[in-house]
């Protein structure tokens, strides 16, 4: 059985790269200037624990017409590509494939499965932060796991990822999941506009205190909308927002785990801010305010994050302090 990673950037290298290199057979489908890379060095892997794997010689194509032979498509692009992703695929895709939405935002999935009728179309989520360090080298830089709505379609896959040391884990709720790990990647904006590596930013209090002041928001409209989110961290969602704004001192006690990144680590919203990419803002901190304001709450500081990431897409500023940004949310 054959997997197909479409719109494989660093995440989607990485998973399949490891699927790969475990023995999978593995064919990606990305941009130009990936393609070029890897036709030159292969796919490289490494991770902050040690792991070092090398994937020679990967099938990497610029178009999408390999999906055709895929019985499994993991999609990897950016939500705003999510609409193009399905259009492409719907008149590819043999029956019985299974696809899996492994995205940041809430309704990827649901989006692939309005245009892909007749098919297995399933939410997903990747728990780790992935660094492309370039020459075809992709560098897993925080710890995590996928996680993916349970199905019996997944049975005859579970094998492969776990051969990878990607082992899936089968939740019965996805939108909890995703709330979640919406509620972790409000910072990417804050990163982004920090300029900073992520172990530095999240070192700072008063960057954490931008991230609070976005998490508060965001519970308060998922309460709204009756979404209770899933507890990925050793803390439960709603004690977070406090423990972000503690001292340096006890959150560096306390959140030690948070605080296992790689010193290089970037958000992926950083990393498209360099490239000079859109950048997924809407569908992170612009999902909250859309949120909130369907439900009746209120969302300013995502807004403002919002506001202040469109404008560093249009050359503003990626340079500011906790201090400067916590006081432009605040005004």
């Amino acid at each position: 059985m054959m997997i197909c990673v479409y719109g494989a950037g660093s995440i989607g290298c990485f998973v399949g790269g490891r699927l790969a290199a475990a023995g999978s057979d593995v064919a990606f489908v990305g941009r130009e200037r990936l393609a070029r890379q890897i036709a030159g060095h292969g796919i490289t892997l490494t991770d902050l624990h040690g792991l070092e794997l090398n994937v020679p010689a990967p099938r990497y194509e610029t178009a999408a017409d390999v999906a055709a032979e895929a019985d499994l498509v993991l999609v990897t692009v950016k939500s705003a590509a999510t609409a193009d992703a399905g259009d492409e695929l719907a008149s590819r895709l043999k029956p019985g494939a299974v696809v899996v939405s492994f995205q940041n935002g809430l309704h990827n999935a649901q989006i692939l499965h309005d245009r892909l009728p007749g098919v297995t179309v399933l939410p997903g989520m990747v728990g780790f932060n992935v660094v492309d360090r370039g020459a075809g080298w992709f560098h897993a830089a925080t710890t995590g796991e996928l996680e993916v709505q349970s199905d019996p379609s997944l049975d005859d896959w579970t094998a492969a990822f776990e051969r990878a040391g990607l082992g899936l884990v089968l939740r019965p709720d996805m939108e909890a999941v995703l709330a979640a790990k919406l509620l972790l990647n409000l910072n990417n904006a804050v990163n982004a506009l920090s300029g900073l590596p992520l172990k530095e930013e999240l070192s700072q209090q008063a960057y954490r205190r931008c991230l609070a002041l976005a998490q508060r928001e965001a519970l308060a409209a998922f309460d709204a909308a009756g979404v209770a989110p899933e507890r990925l961290t050793p803390l439960p969602p709603r004690w977070m927002p406090a423990l972000l704004s503690a001292p340096d001192a006890l959150f560096t006690r306390v959140a030690a785990r948070m605080l296992a990144i790689d010193p290089l680590a970037r958000s992926s919203m950083w990393e498209d801010l360099e490239a000079g990419r859109t950048t997924e803002v809407g569908y992170l901190n612009g999902e909250i305010v859309a949120l909130a304001d369907r439900y009746g709450t209120r969302a300013p500081a995502n807004e403002q994050l919002v506001a202040l990431v469109r404008d560093a897409e249009a050359g503003g500023r990626r340079d500011w302090t906790g201090e400067e940004l916590l006081a432009e949310l605040t005004a």
